[in-house]
């Protein structure tokens, strides 16, 4: 792979696509309480002053009564980890199946989070029947504790950041073969659940291949450990797939991994102990089993500073989008790229271009 650092941006050469996700999460997704595809929003004012085609957000603002995307992910992890527990091979192919597989089940769902993830976790337990476990970083506010806590789970404090905390959550399943690890990030040996909710978020890109009524010539995604980032570019990458978007990865300017990791071509691990309004990025090291990927696949990714994030959230919210932190950081990395010739041109960004901003939750997702 050629690579060449430019900035805080990273150009990465793209590899012919090699990927599949399967359809069934959707079916699952589907009888789940509440399900309809999120909105994909039209803002022409911001197209116009980016000088391209069109801008769509994919708006995550209230998926199933939930301020962000995470339980597509979490919903589908947790039926594969429950159904295999249960000795079925195949998934449920319902919640109502669901819930009669996990009928007695004394099992304690675990997780670390800095807010939406748990959450979504939170509430699976709570529709499936079973316990939960959550642990959660310093500088979690009050009110994500709270409405995790209101999903019915046990709510673990600490004084930790975000890598720290995954460690302890693990660490706590060791010997109890009740407790299960429900992780959005992966490392050696611990794979499986990850990979499953990877497979999970792919429902939300179907919905966009749904909606869009033009070829998606680049896709921007906010990204932390890097899984949503893996589920797009498997999506896009899939085989016999006719259009193929250039992706742009987003990320704090304080939390990089994934530009860090690119540069060093090789996994590194950064320092998140700064603080950030983008919460639901603050994520020092990439997934391991999305590194690969994200390595092969991605065409550019650049960090944004807490007041370019400021300032897209600000112009969203005057278009009319409902988004947080985390999903206006799209909108300013699409702005750094545009504002780059390098990385403009990796992506190749220009008048004619269709972009899709996932945005990836919405204003009342808390921290």
């Amino acid at each position: 792979m050629r690579a060449a650092f430019v900035g805080r941006c990273f150009v990465t050469d793209q590899v012919p696509g090699r990927f599949a996700v399967p359809g069934v999460a959707r079916a699952f997704h589907a009888t789940l309480p509440g399900y309809r595809p999120t909105p994909l929003v039209g803002v022409p004012a911001l197209a116009a002053s980016l000088g391209v085609a069109q801008v769509r957000v994919k708006a995550e603002a209230d998926r199933f009564g939930l301020p962000a995307f995470k339980i597509l992910g979490a919903s589908w992890a947790v039926n594969r980890v429950l159904s295999a527990r249960a000795g079925h091979l195949a998934p449920a192919v319902s919640l109502d199946e669901l819930r009669r597989r996990a009928t007695g089940a004394a099992v304690t769902l675990v997780t670390a989070t800095d807010g939406n993830h748990g959450r979504a976790v939170a509430r699976m337990a709570r529709l499936v029947g079973v316990r939960a476990r959550v642990y959660v970083p310093a500088g979690v506010g009050p009110g994500a504790v709270d409405a995790i806590a209101d999903e019915g789970a046990e709510v673990v404090r600490t004084s930790l950041v975000y890598d720290q905390v995954v460690q302890v959550a693990a660490r706590s399943v060791d010997g109890r073969p009740d407790d299960l690890l429900i992780q959005d990030t992966s490392w050696p040996g611990y794979e499986d659940v990850p990979r499953w909710i990877v497979d999970g978020y792919s429902t939300l890109f179907t919905e966009i291949d749904d909606r869009i009524d033009a070829a998606v010539d680049v896709l921007v995604v906010p990204t932390g450990v890097g899984s949503l980032l893996q589920a797009a570019l498997q999506h896009y990458r899939s085989p016999g797939r006719v259009d193929r978007p250039a992706v742009l990865a987003v990320e704090p300017a304080t939390a990089a991994c994934v530009t860090a990791s690119l540069a060093a071509g090789r996994p590194i691990t950064v320092d998140t102990s700064s603080p950030t309004a983008m919460a639901g990025l603050n994520c020092g090291t990439v997934s391991a089993i999305a590194w690969p990927v994200i390595s092969a696949e991605l065409d550019a990714a650049v960090g944004v500073s807490e007041d370019q994030a400021r300032s897209a959230l600000t112009d969203l919210h005057t278009a009319g989008v409902p988004v947080g932190p985390c999903g206006a950081a799209a909108l300013a990395g699409l702005r750094v790229a545009a504002g780059d010739p390098e990385v403009a041109g990796a992506l190749g960004l220009g008048a004619r271009s269709v972009v899709v901003l996932v945005s990836t939750e919405g204003i009342a997702a808390v921290r």
